[in-house]
């Protein structure tokens, strides 16, 4: 498939950091990314994990659902770690960017599901590893209950830990409603549901526009607060995510 966003104006709302590698990628494909950031991502002090991290080598396994609980939870673990209190050998991830983050520290993943979210993760992790010992899932603040859940029902023995914390970034809130009024704005990405909870706070506008969403997760929110017209790609990355605008563009004609 030839993939052209054949100069549509493509809003990316991600993370300032994570936001340039979406941006280079609508550039690639003949697209006009406008950055405006709608979240920030701070990773958060290591003394209230300090229990926690002190006695890291009791855990089986070690669960990532972000990149972002990777980067963040290296930041903190790092003077902790002694031969005798090592990470264990065992750690699944949510998806492939995720798992790319972990290979950046050394480390490489033990499980990943065949589609990124947490509900097809604690399933099929808990079909392959119907007693997987003690678990320690690294989380953020606004970090779904999923799998939380899905231990506790399945009575597994696991303990939780926020390492970052996300939060809306009201302060380009002038500079969002500026594109959504004056720029010819296509589409409108959404790589988390934080994300679409954050446009609809901010954003004055909210028709006119084509939504892209990432994964089942975020498209859901964004039809529970009644956005719409959605397109998703059935593969969770940004990759796909322009393949499907791709796609749309080519049958809108």
């Amino acid at each position: 498939m030839n993939v052209s966003l054949q100069g549509k104006q493509i809003l990316v709302t991600r993370e300032k950091k994570q936001a340039k590698e979406f941006a280079d990628l609508i550039l690639e494909h003949q697209g006009i990314p406008i950055e405006v950031p709608l979240l920030t991502v701070s990773c958060k002090d290591h003394k209230e994990n300090q229990e926690v991290l002190q006695s890291i080598s009791n855990y089986d396994w070690i669960f990532f659902t972000s990149a972002n609980g990777v980067k963040c939870f290296f930041e903190t673990v790092e003077k902790y770690l002694t031969p005798e209190n090592a990470l264990p050998t065992n750690i699944a991830v949510v998806g492939h960017k995720t798992e790319n983050a972990l290979k950046r520290f050394g480390y490489s993943a033990t499980f990943r599901p065949s589609v990124y979210n947490a509900e097809v993760m604690g399933m099929e992790f808990l079909t392959e590893f119907p007693n997987p010992g003690s678990i320690l899932l690294v989380r953020g603040n606004l970090s779904r209950d999923v799998l939380p859940t899905t231990f506790i029902d399945n009575g597994l023995n696991f303990d939780s830990i926020e390492v970052y914390e996300t939060s809306y970034n009201f302060l380009v809130k002038e500079q969002l409603n500026k594109h959504l009024e004056k720029s010819q704005i296509d589409f409108i990405t959404f790589t988390s549901p934080s994300t679409v909870e954050s446009f609809c706070a901010m954003a004055a506008k909210k028709t006119g526009f084509v939504y892209v969403c990432i994964g089942t997760t975020t498209e859901n929110k964004a039809r529970e607060i009644g956005l719409s017209p959605i397109i998703s790609p059935s593969e969770f990355t940004i990759e796909e995510m322009v393949r499907s605008i791709s796609k749309y563009i080519s049958m809108k004609g």
